[in-house]
């Protein structure tokens, strides 16, 4: 099945990312094998289910939001990226406008690509065009079954049943 993600990519509390990473993968072994992870390959919460499903035999597909996405990365978090990403099939979008269109745009292939959309979210609207709250808000509207991990409560809310 295609899981996607969408998520922070910092936490306030740092601790907080046991928690989700728990979370994560109790979710992925709810959902039916082989696992097919959709992601954007962001720090935080996309990388974290990258990593997750590849150790429970899944595989990703990464939706890169432009070209040259490695600028956006620190030379710390560019490591895991490029891990990451080299064990992935790559789709790279070329969204005309700025890098939050382009972010925007992927979120939604994401969502697009998914069966069920995992998102680790406080409940906040967005900070920029294509945040969290953006891609939760397309998914719903999409009919994306939509599980909402929240690092800030330590709450889940359960997607509706697949049918």
């Amino acid at each position: 099945m295609n899981v996607g993600i969408t998520g922070h990519q910092k936490l306030d509390d740092p601790q907080a990312w046991l928690w989700v990473a728990e979370v994560l993968r109790d979710e992925l072994l709810k959902i039916p094998q082989p696992l097919l992870g959709v992601t954007s390959l962001a720090i935080g919460a996309d990388q974290l289910l990258a990593a997750l499903v590849l150790e429970l035999g899944g595989s990703v597909h990464a939706i890169l939001p432009y070209r040259d996405i490695e600028r956006s990365f620190s030379n710390e978090d560019l490591k895991m990226f490029q891990k990451l990403v080299s064990q992935a099939t790559v789709e790279i979008l070329s969204t005309p406008g700025t890098d939050e269109d382009a972010y925007l745009a992927a979120g939604k292939r994401v969502v697009d690509l998914s069966e069920v959309v995992l998102a680790v979210w406080n409940g906040l609207p967005a900070k920029g065009k294509g945040g969290t709250a953006d891609v939760v808000s397309y998914a719903r509207k999409e009919g994306r079954p939509v599980v909402v991990i929240n690092p800030v409560r330590r709450t889940i809310s359960p997607a509706p049943k697949l049918s």
